[in-house]
């Protein structure tokens, strides 16, 4: 418990003696001593008072006495009654019954919040508001589908069900992610969670019959397991409660609308859940992605392929961005109805907003290029000095002219060799350019964030120290290294990984090594051979060592693409920090700039940015090239899909003509 030290004599007397024109009996204490009471009761600290016992005059010291008893009774008289307003605002019936909502919420118990609403709605003592509202249809919509998730901090990966994840700011905690089996291509099999319990327990047998007798609303560890009259019960009520929002004129938020629009997808009906998305606008309420996720299941699911597309439109007009299993969702009707026009214009969104797919969206890729559709849809003749113009005003690995060739496709699995060469077909990858005026915006912006969330001097100071050292050809991000595999950090690692990339880069100058001063400081920077290390770096004009308060991944990063050169680290960025930056330019620039590295017997060992750009490539041929997510660091481990025509079946030519009717 923090203690305030009153220290008076300090406050009152700059002297010994105070001056003769000063008459301290008359000092008011009100403003003396509420700052003290605001403090303490801001921090909810308890305050004691330990007088210094400096000399002071016998008038002076009585003063000293009289004022701080009664200055400390005032204050314990307040916070004793700070203390019984707190206890009686906690004893209120409104904050019992948010409590109780929360309390549901935290365990899944939408049965219980529901006998909470009925309950509260007859009593009429406390009027419901837009939180118990939006608790009680995230419950609903949630047991509607068989399972209630009980809320819970923390998030995976977003996989085909996170479209329709729960209200995370309400409940606060983040979107939950769901799980899919990804060796299904069927929509009906998608799955949410405990999809194995739940499907063994919706079968009419003995023992879900007496688990039901006992307790039909039974809970399990990791969910909440509803029988097929729960869930209807659950979507009845969930109705109800939305309706009575409205009566009651409660205000409404994106939190509460989504849910309405899962319970919308629990029926199937997609309208519905995309009117509550259209409703949202109208009522001035950004959509957010998951907004979108139950009217773009459903009518994914149900096989409406314009409507589903119809809801993509809208997302991108309202600034909300598909991310994969968005795609995979708009990729699975498309091959399921054959479109091939929106199998080629999803393969480009992939792309350019995914880059690397997923096992699942690899898997539709492959059905589709299986399908004999696809073997009559294409292009006969185009032209293909026109084609390579296009794709060098593209950058480069892709032309977006539409399918090329007819015929069967040939698909294999394969390897991208350090020469940036297929190691299947023999087709060189190409390696997208990054835009000069890109690059430079983006530098701008990290610093503009960096400057934001350090002191701004700081920051200034290393940019002006980069002006005077610069340029680098490598940065070192110290701290990454140094405590690479342990806890304890370890300077010979920084200096092998320093040596090892100069020479690797075949650099006449050390790399820029990033560090925080605490650690340049203390007992072990003492010791001789860190010490002899830290003054070589600075000698050489290599070290930069940020200063108290300041989060070095800032420095570092703005140093790289300062100077358009590699950053040597293991960290992944991929933390809140990194996020700031977006997915557009950024992924693209850490491909093509990080240097990963690990050690051997023998000393670092050094994986350097691929040979090629990691993103799916079309060829002006109309071959494919697509990376598919793996958890390996290391691209030359990295599989592929590689999709090529038989070569009968292409003709390029000097000129081109449209597209020919299958």
């Amino acid at each position: 418990m923090a203690t305030f030290l009153f220290n008076f004599n300090t406050l009152l007397l700059q002297q010994q003696q105070p001056p003769p024109h000063l008459n301290l009996t008359s000092l008011p204490l009100y403003p003396f001593h509420h700052s003290y009471l605001s403090l303490s009761l801001s921090l909810n600290v308890k305050t004691t008072f330990q007088p210094h016992h400096y000399a002071l005059t016998p008038h002076a010291s009585s003063i000293k006495t009289t004022i701080s008893e009664r200055v400390k009774k005032n204050i314990e008289h307040l916070v004793e009654k700070k203390n019984k307003s707190n206890k009686m605002r906690k004893d209120s019936p409104e904050m019992r019954l948010r409590v109780a909502f929360d309390m549901c919420s935290k365990k899944g118990d939408a049965i219980g919040a529901l006998s909470l609403y009925d309950l509260t709605k007859k009593e009429g003592v406390v009027k419901l508001g837009q939180h118990h509202y939006t608790v009680l249809l995230y419950l609903c919509s949630s047991a509607a589908f068989g399972v209630v998730k009980p809320a819970k901090s923390g998030s995976g990966a977003r996989t085909l069900n996170a479209l329709v994840s729960p209200c995370s700011e309400v409940l606060n905690h983040e979107e939950q992610s769901r799980t899919v089996d990804r060796n299904n291509t069927s929509f009906s099999n998608v799955t949410f969670d405990n999809a194995e319990e739940l499907n063994s327990l919706s079968n009419s047998n003995e023992e879900l019959e007496k688990r039901e007798e006992d307790n039909p609303f039974d809970q399990e560890e990791n969910g909440t397991l509803k029988s097929e009259d729960v869930k209807k019960y659950a979507l009845q009520r969930g109705f109800e409660v939305y309706e009575n929002m409205c009566l009651d004129k409660v205000q409404m938020n994106e939190a509460a609308l989504t849910s309405v629009a899962r319970m919308a997808m629990s029926m199937g009906d997609g309208d519905m859940a995309f009117e509550m998305v259209k409703q949202m606008k109208n009522l001035g309420i950004s959509p957010r992605l998951r907004s979108y996720g139950p009217a773009l299941w459903t009518f994914c699911n149900n096989g409406e392929i314009d409507k589903a597309f119809e809801v993509e439109k809208h997302m991108l007009e309202n600034g909300v961005y598909p991310e994969e299993p968005e795609l995979e969702a708009l990729l699975r009707v498309s091959v399921g109805a054959s479109k091939g026009d929106k199998v080629y214009y999803v393969l480009h969104k992939l792309r350019s907003c995914v880059r690397k797919v997923s096992l699942s969206t690899a898997s539709l890729i492959i059905d589709w290029f299986k399908c004999k559709h696809a073997t009559r849809i294409g292009k006969r003749k185009w032209d293909k000095r026109l084609m390579k113009e296009v794709m060098e005003n593209n950058g480069g690995g892709w032309h977006g002219q539409g399918w090329l060739g007819r015929g069967k496709w040939g698909i294999s699995d394969t390897t991208i060799g350090n020469n940036g060469i297929c190691k299947c077909c023999g087709v060189h990858l190409t390696t997208i350019d990054l835009d000069l005026i890109e690059t430079e915006n983006f530098a701008k912006s990290v610093a503009s964030f960096a400057i934001m969330r350090e002191k701004k001097s700081n920051f200034e100071k290393f940019q002006k120290w980069l002006d005077s050292y610069g340029p680098f050809d490598a940065v070192v991000d110290a701290a990454n290294v140094g405590l690479f595999g342990q806890r304890v950090f370890n300077s010979s690692k920084i200096n092998a990984v320093v040596n090892g990339i100069r020479e690797k880069l075949h650099s006449k100058k050390l790399p820029l090594i990033i560090l925080h001063n605490k650690r340049i400081k203390g007992e072990k920077v003492d010791q001789p051979i860190n010490k002899a290390l830290i003054d070589r770096w600075n000698n050489a004009d290599a070290l930069y060592a940020t200063p108290t308060g300041s989060n070095d991944d800032w420095y570092w990063l703005y140093a790289a693409i300062k100077f358009k050169c590699l950053i040597v680290t293991n960290d992944e960025m991929r933390d809140h920090l990194f996020q700031l930056l977006g997915n557009d330019f950024f992924p693209k620039w850490k491909e093509r700039h990080q240097v990963h590295f690990s050690f051997t017997d023998t000393g670092p060992e050094f994986h350097m940015p691929p040979p090629c750009s990691v993103v799916i490539q079309e060829s002006e041929e109309g071959h494919w090239h697509i990376p598919i997510e793996s958890e390996h660091n290391y691209e030359s481990e990295r599989r592929w899909l590689c999709v090529t025509r038989d070569k009968a079946g292409m003709v390029g030519q000097d000129f081109s003509i449209s597209e020919g009717k299958c």
